[in-house]
């Protein structure tokens, strides 16, 4: 379970748990709109791979790129309420658990998908 690996990583004062949680849980409900929309683009990717149009492939990219950085964004705005929620140390945890998670999870879908053929 994510969380609790995120608890297990962060290290909270006492008197930090209910910000910080408070403030994790808004993350995790904008995180998981960005991830159905991933999700959404892997589908589409599925479907479209092996006959994708250069437009098709530009706009599919595009659309991932947005993505990253909608993603990016939205650990920055959170890194900085975790930050004054909590302090400095916190956020930073946050941070690396956040990026951590993320990059296994990236890294667990790239090797699942193949890459675009050469069009001739």
């Amino acid at each position: 379970d994510k969380k609790e690996a995120v608890a297990e990583f962060v290290k909270l004062a006492e008197i930090q748990k209910v910000p910080f949680w408070r403030v994790y849980d808004e993350y995790e409900t904008q995180r998981k709109e960005l991830g159905k929309i991933r999700f959404e683009l892997l589908n589409q990717y599925a479907q479209q791979y092996k006959t994708m149009t250069i437009e098709q492939a530009d706009a599919w990219t595009t659309q991932v790129i947005d993505l990253q950085t909608k993603t990016d964004e939205l650990i920055k705005t959170y890194y900085d309420k975790v930050k004054k929620e909590t302090d400095a140390l916190v956020a930073t945890q946050f941070y690396q658990i956040e990026n951590y998670i993320l990059t296994e999870i990236r890294i667990q879908v790239l090797d699942e998908i193949p890459f675009i053929k050469e069009k001739k």
